[in-house]
């Protein structure tokens, strides 16, 4: 049998089905893929917000006042007022007390993305929470973001 009959590999045409094939794939895959990255990542934004909301009332049982700064309610690595989610290795989230009631004590507690984290462009946006236990999103504007499964 003569080899130069029955060429070896793979012709151009395979390969380039093969190629677009992968291309398809990819173009399905990766956009799931950053979509369930940006899921798993907003669990620890709402976790942020669960434990700041409990150092809060902690704090308020103490002191019959909310306080607008996180060293007071023990966070230790604090600059600007913001803390780092989830602080090891990729920030995503930036939690903050937005603002503080002295009149009526009440608070209202804000997970804004990092911008230039996978989470930017989430479509849930700013996470917030308030002392009545309200949580919603809102856009850096505080308009209301009307993406469901978000909380």
């Amino acid at each position: 049998m003569n080899t130069a009959e029955h060429g070896r590999g793979f012709s151009l045409m395979e390969l380039m089905i093969v190629v677009a094939i992968l291309g398809i794939i990819a173009a399905i895959a990766l956009p799931n893929y950053l979509n369930q990255v940006q899921k798993s990542n907003r669990v620890s934004a709402k976790s942020a917000l669960l434990d700041l909301a409990a150092r809060q009332e902690n704090y308020f049982a103490l002191n019959n006042a909310y306080s607008s700064q996180l060293t007071s309610l023990g966070y230790a690595t604090v600059t600007n007022n913001t803390v780092a989610v989830p602080s090891t290795t990729q920030n995503y989230y930036s939690v903050t007390i937005a603002s503080v009631g002295v009149a009526t004590p009440s608070y209202v507690l804000q997970a804004t993305p990092v911008t230039g984290s996978a989470q930017a462009t989430d479509a849930c946006k700013v996470y917030q929470m308030d002392s009545y236990g309200n949580k919603s999103n809102v856009t850096t504007s505080s308009a209301t973001v009307t993406t469901s499964g978000c909380w």
